[in-house]
């Protein structure tokens, strides 16, 4: 049995608090969410000056460092970015296997008819989060998954399968925080900053990833926007902050604790090339 997290009794810190749900918080938070200023603070995380910061993160996190390639860092973003040792992350080969695509906590979501799915107390269209009528269209009666990566998970991920890409498109906006916090309102998937890329895949046929970037990520980084690509293969990372990979499948079978985490608003906990699922 995996861990979970229910969604329902996860408080959000005071500072959120303060941000989302107070009139005068609200308003930084238009400050705050804007390109410049989290720009601004990915720029600082990239300089020498922020290395201070790291050794008090690992010690709040409980960060078992011996599990990663590397142990000296240049800067608070060259730590977050760090490797994982291959062998700690194994890869599910099964051809049949549908895998995680990266450390997180996932919920999966049923695509209703109308092309919607509910997330907290909010309902959200497919359309929305892709960006594109048709594109959304195809997939009606499939499945979205939702990974969402906290500050302290590893922040790489990977493609789940074999295949090609189709497309890809990034679209420029807001940086929302990925508590569950900002889906009191409906702006999460309107807003925040996404990068989409339409694939191929040999066992789940048409799909399409979506890395959407958070409050203070300074940017999503993907190695290639074209071109075949292999299951277990790093797709990309992001830099500073909580994010959120979200996976669109019709061709797929999810495990059945996922899915019934998910029915109860549990958040699932699966790791970076585990099996979640299968064609």
């Amino acid at each position: 049995m995996r861990e979970f997290t229910d969604l329902s009794k996860l408080e959000p810190s005071r500072s959120l608090k303060f941000l989302y749900r107070n009139k005068i918080g609200r308003g930084l938070l238009k400050v705050l969410i804007t390109k410049p200023v989290s720009c601004v603070v990915g720029a600082f995380l990239s300089t020498p000056l922020s290395k201070p910061m790291i050794k008090g993160f690992i010690k709040r996190n409980n960060i078992d460092m011996s599990q990663f390639e590397k142990q000296n860092f240049s800067c608070y973003n060259d730590f977050f970015i760090r490797k994982i040792r291959e062998e700690k992350r194994p890869v599910c080969f099964d051809k049949n296997a549908l895998i995680s695509p990266c450390d997180s906590r996932v919920l999966a979501y049923k695509i209703d008819k109308n092309l919607n799915f509910n997330i907290k107390n909010g309902t959200f269209s497919l359309e929305t989060l892709l960006d594109d009528k048709n594109l959304a269209k195809e997939f009606e009666g499939g499945f979205l998954l939702v990974f969402r990566l906290c500050v302290d998970d590893y922040h790489r991920y990977c493609y789940f399968d074999f295949g090609e890409i189709l497309e890809n498109k990034f679209i420029k906006s807001k940086l929302h925080t990925v508590q569950p916090i900002a889906l009191e309102k409906d702006n999460y998937f309107k807003e925040n900053s996404r990068e989409i890329t339409v694939v191929k895949t040999e066992n789940f046929g048409k799909a399409v990833i979506v890395e959407i970037g958070a409050m203070m990520v300074g940017k999503i980084v993907n190695h290639k926007k074209q071109g075949e690509f292999k299951k277990g293969e790093e797709k990309g990372y992001f830099k500073f902050g909580g994010s959120t990979v979200a996976i669109v499948l019709k061709n797929a079978k999810i495990d059945e604790e996922i899915i019934l985490n998910s029915q109860k608003n549990f958040e699932t906990r699966v790791r970076y090339g585990e099996k979640i699922g299968e064609k």
